[in-house]
């Protein structure tokens, strides 16, 4: 797979791997051993960079995520980028599906988390640390002043924001230079296109998360789709539902017929149209399946012409679709 730059210097490859959905939010947590094998896959094929964060788990593991990637991944660490995140809590007493979040980027918040991390994904050092939402009760140059330290103390070589607008991320990077932001973004989900020219203006790069809208650009999904209630996000998203994929069936058609064109699959156009946008994106779509993990790698291999590219973009311009999810709530000062 090719290479892709994020900020200054950090080279990852251009399709990296979500791990979350291995262990959180989209049904049981799966098998160990055969994520483990898909993880020696995934580094097998090409992929360098892979993306987990302290809360993804259960209640009862609730850091099962990066405890499977740091085992998994632990022979090939010298040739791996890692990411985590920090800063946030799911509410547990929440009997919704997809929990509200507490943010919590208090300084000794932040230092307990990443020795904690570190001990997890079992190396030295975290290569990419994001902050995994903003926290209203702590001033961003104040999380940039942590990661400088964390910086010079070696335990981070860079880090990041996700879901960050434009005044927090130009704040942050006058105190600690951001290598990337973390956001939602894919065909059903273009909000932050606005900021692609403030990355170019200070460097930075874009992770893509939920590039194929939760998996529903792959095209594999129907109205007889089932998920399993209460563990699954899926079950309560609005792509997923009966209203939601009837509304999307001229998108759905518009993957279809570029498919056909290029010779690919549904999905490798979204990644490919992703990555055909801007150099510095990189997608981090998740999987459980061997397959899809090559699919996905094969987006890389994709080229979209200028005019295919203008073509895909009009066409999302003046199209109907259904609402995509947006993430967790963030929990009120009342709830937490």
């Amino acid at each position: 797979m090719r290479k892709r730059k994020l900020g200054k210097d950090l080279v990852v490859s251009a399709v990296g791997l979500g791990c979350m959905g291995m262990s959180h939010a989209y049904g049981a947590p799966a098998d160990k051993n055969e994520m483990r094998n898909l993880l020696a896959k995934a580094v097998d094929i090409g992929y360098t960079f892979f993306d987990t964060a302290e809360v993804y788990g259960t209640a009862k593991q609730p850091h099962d995520n990066e405890e499977l990637v740091g085992e998994a991944l632990k022979p090939y660490r010298n040739r791996v980028v890692l990411a985590t995140k920090f800063g946030i809590r799911f509410d547990e007493r929440s009997q919704e599906v997809n929990k509200p979040l507490i943010p919590d980027s208090r300084s000794e918040t932040i230092r307990d988390s990443v020795e904690k991390s570190l001990k997890r994904l079992q190396t030295d050092h975290i290569d990419l640390y994001y902050q995994h939402r903003p926290d209203p009760n702590v001033p961003i140059e104040e999380v940039a002043g942590v990661m400088s330290e964390l910086m010079r103390e070696g335990k981070i070589t860079h880090w990041g924001l996700s879901e960050a607008d434009e005044t927090t991320i130009r704040k942050a990077h006058a105190i600690c230079p951001v290598a990337a932001i973390q956001n939602r973004y894919s065909m059903m989900a273009r909000w932050y296109e606005s900021l692609f020219p403030l990355l170019e203006e200070l460097n930075i790069g874009f992770v893509a998360f939920s590039p194929l809208a939760n998996g529903f650009l792959t095209a594999k999904y129907n109205k007889q789709s089932v998920f399993e209630a209460g563990t699954d996000y899926r079950s309560v998203m609005p792509q997923f539902t009966a209203e939601g994929i009837d509304k999307n069936q001229k998108l759905l058609a518009l993957l279809y017929h570029m498919a056909a064109e290029k010779q690919a699959a549904p999905a490798q156009i979204a990644l490919a149209w992703m990555m055909g946008k801007r150099p510095y994106i990189v997608p981090i779509p998740g999987t459980r399946k061997a397959d899809r993990l090559c699919e996905n790698a094969g987006a890389d291999r994709l080229h979209l012409t200028p005019e295919e590219m203008a073509r895909i973009d009009g066409a999302l311009n003046h199209m109907e679709m259904s609402e995509v999810f947006g993430g967790n709530r963030m929990a009120k000062q009342s709830d937490s």
